[in-house]
């Protein structure tokens, strides 16, 4: 383990606050370099949070080249595959993530140290991620018998399932009820979603937990509320530099807003969407039958 004293604790922890803490619109030149695995890691989950896909996909090309932890192998795949879904080409994601689990889905416990992330956070992020690219898919079939498996691996980690795990969970089910027309049911899980990450340490998990709540308000139809809420995740974005959640939250509002509140929003989604393309995030077509 790390001495907490060491200038590699310092710039890992510094990492690691970016990426799941309060400061994730760090700069890409305030980030300390990589000097661990685990950093490279850190960095590529960073640089996606705040749209530079470019970048990003350099950082796990890194990581892929310089370890054999299952572990960080893992989670490069499904973080490559959540980059791919974030920009809608979700059946390019799930091959990525199909890599993650077979990465780790046969591996036994693998010794790691307190701070590094362990074997159920990966095996949950490759098994979530699954059961996105089958939603984005139009297999909800598919998608439910995923997030079955997800959590009773949740249910068998216990206590050393993070809160991380537990969010993407109920993100998933949360996005799963609301493409089969049931938002009743989805309501709750993007409630609870919210709630441990407001007990949680990252903003960026809050402010996404805060839109899918937007969201399913307005699949409620409750507008005002989905307004309120999606104005507020629009000011959260801007203050900390998270593109694609800006992207989405404008989206949205695009959807639940009225009069020129609608063009500005679409205005503001349209600004994101080129922001993102310049940073290497190419959105699948609409009308793209490949998905």
């Amino acid at each position: 383990m790390l001495a907490p004293a060491s200038p590699i604790y310092i710039g890992s922890a510094m990492l690691a606050d970016a990426a799941f803490g309060t400061c994730p619109g760090r700069a890409a030149t305030e980030l300390p370099a990589a000097v661990r695995p685990l950093d490279t890691w850190y960095r590529a989950v960073i640089l996606g949070g705040q749209g530079c896909y470019a970048a990003a996909r350099e950082e796990l090309r890194s990581l892929s080249a310089s370890t054999a932890d299952p572990v960080l192998l893992s989670l490069a795949a499904s973080t490559g595959g959540s980059l791919l879904r974030q920009l809608g080409w979700h059946a390019r994601a799930a091959a990525f993530d199909g890599r993650a689990a077979a990465l780790i889905l046969p591996t036994g416990s693998v010794d790691r140290d307190e701070f590094a992330p362990n074997r159920v956070d990966a095996v949950c992020d490759a098994l979530t991620g699954l059961a996105a690219d089958a939603l984005g898919t139009g297999r909800l079939a598919l998608a439910t018998r995923l997030l079955r498996r997800s959590h009773d691996e949740l249910t068998r980690a216990g206590s050393s399932a993070g809160w991380r795990a537990l969010i993407r969970w109920h993100w998933v089910c949360a996005e799963t009820a609301l493409a089969s027309g049931a938002a009743d049911t989805a309501a709750p899980h993007a409630a609870t979603a919210l709630a441990l990450a407001e007990d949680g340490p990252s903003v960026r998990h809050r402010v996404k937990s805060r839109l899918l709540v937007a969201a399913t308000a307005a699949a409620s139809g409750d507008g005002e509320r989905a307004r309120v809420l999606a104005d507020e995740v629009a000011e959260q974005c801007r203050e900390h530099e998270l593109l694609p959640l800006r992207w989405a939250s404008s989206m949205l509002r695009a959807g639940v807003c009225t009069g020129t509140r609608v063009t500005a929003a679409e205005a503001d989604a349209r600004r994101s969407a080129e922001t993102i393309g310049r940073r290497g995030g190419h959105f699948r077509p609409m009308s793209d039958s490949r998905l």
